[in-house]
């Protein structure tokens, strides 16, 4: 048997045995194109396809890996991880091992770098719920017909709260249902980049040539444009191309393009032309079927006590639910054995972020800061009309969002009586739902907190 072999056989014993001791996203995502190029003097010399893998596996993983080898070879001492390019023979072994199972082959795992989008974000493991029922309608509505309903749409809100995942499964359906249209994802910063290179070499009308082409263009977090102004210019030019030409243009943001600071007001318009919606923070039983959802993905059974503790303690983004499922996931396998329900809670207070504390005079500054006006005046006996609303909303989030009683707040807000504070909260309440500008101003408020 050849030596070559041999390392083969080493390196697959090894993997077979890391595979039982890390989550499969770590195995998938940091193991596949690794290979043993050569075992010297008691150093095994680890081949990696680029430095990333390399200063991850040496930060992260180099003990685990270690151990393993030296489980199977008492010869060997020490690792060595370096970048190197494998042979096909060597490829094969290793892409075997890891599409094992019921894994997804590794391609499907690769974005392709014509449309940039995400294989994984499809409409089939995207959970919906009251938060997110409107956006999700409205892309419906979009892969039926690109170009013609809801063009523009902009989706907004708070991070990991799945804009997108959403924006780019509604690329993924529109290139695999319609395979003659040209579909293309990327982030405003992206956009930017591009165009600040194409003005450096002289190719500006490459650059704008490039982004005509396309039947259907998705750009991602749009906040990052503000100030841009340059860029925004050609944002406005290739909108206005696209649009004319019946090309579906969908965008994403933390806030309401109203409320995006260094933003030109033509941009402002040409986005709200189309259909605007937002995406809210999930509701509690929407958090519940996320976390079943990331769970079954998994192959994790837990119990619904659990699923109940999670969305109860866990009121952050979806990302954190998934992080919390995968913690739970990866501590299973370590232990090989389910987890206990004390177990469980053990393990969220060690790694859920604890939740900030607002004082009242912090948010009397966002308030106050949000709608450009003195922090003073919105506890000043004053009834100016552009403090009076301002005061109201700061009333009506002490009480809904902290729960303090209308007494304290009347006596922090300079000292009023509680049938004000009743009133002004009441008022917000009933002004909520038919002013859509209104309530677009408290979310952005309460993502500032």
């Amino acid at each position: 048997m050849s030596t070559t072999l041999n390392y083969k056989n080493i390196w697959e014993e090894a993997l077979e045995e890391i595979r039982e001791q890390v989550s499969d996203a770590n195995f998938n995502t940091w193991f596949k194109d690794t290979f043993v190029s050569k075992v010297e003097d008691g150093v095994a010399k680890i081949g990696v396809p680029n430095t990333f893998v390399r200063d991850w596996l040496n930060n992260k993983f180099s003990k685990v890996i270690l151990k393993t080898l030296r489980d199977s070879n008492v010869d060997i001492r020490s690792i060595e991880i370096v970048v190197s390019k494998n042979d096909k023979n060597k490829k094969e072994v290793i892409k075997k091992i890891v599409t094992a199972g019921n894994e997804l082959p590794l391609a499907d795992y690769y974005i392709n770098k014509d449309d940039n989008l995400n294989p994984r974000y499809v409409f089939d493991n995207f959970v919906i719920g009251p938060f997110n029922e409107l956006a999700h309608a409205a892309t419906q509505a979009i892969i039926k017909q690109p170009g013609v309903v809801y063009n523009p749409l902009f989706i907004y809100g708070n991070t990991g709260h799945g804009k997108t995942h959403l924006i780019q499964a509604t690329g993924n359906h529109i290139k695999n249902m319609n395979g003659d249209k040209k579909v293309f994802y990327m982030t405003s910063e992206k956009f930017t980049v591009d165009y600040i290179n194409s003005v450096k070499e002289n190719k500006v009308a490459g650059f704008k040539d490039k982004y005509r082409k396309y039947d259907v263009l998705v750009m991602d977090d749009i906040q990052f444009l503000s100030g841009k102004e340059k860029t925004q210019e050609e944002l406005f030019h290739l909108f206005n191309t696209l649009y004319d030409n019946n090309k579906q243009i969908i965008f994403s943001s933390d806030k309401h393009p109203n409320f995006i600071p260094g933003l030109e007001d033509r941009l402002k318009s040409r986005f709200n032309q189309g259909m605007m919606v937002d995406i809210t923070q999930p509701d509690t039983e929407s958090r519940i079927a996320i976390l079943r959802s990331k769970a079954d993905k998994n192959n994790c059974r837990l119990e619904q006590e659990v699923y109940d503790y999670l969305a109860q303690t866990i009121e952050g983004n979806i990302r954190e639910l998934e992080g919390a499922v995968n913690s739970i996931v990866c501590q299973t396998q370590l232990k090989g054995r389910t987890l206990s329900f004390n177990e469980i809670k053990d393990l969220m207070k060690n790694s859920s972020k604890p939740k900030k504390m607002v004082s009242v005079n912090e948010l009397i500054k966002i308030i106050s800061d949000f709608f450009n006006i003195e922090g003073h005046s919105i506890c000043d006996k004053t009834r100016k009309k552009e403090v009076v609303r301002p005061r109201q909303i700061a009333m009506y989030i002490l009480r809904e969002d902290f729960n303090i009683s209308y007494p304290t707040i009347g006596d922090k807000l300079g000292g009023r009586d509680h049938t004000t504070v009743i009133h002004s909260c009441e008022k917000v309440k009933r002004d909520i739902k038919v002013d859509n500008s209104l309530s677009q101003q408290i979310t952005q408020i309460r993502s500032m907190l």
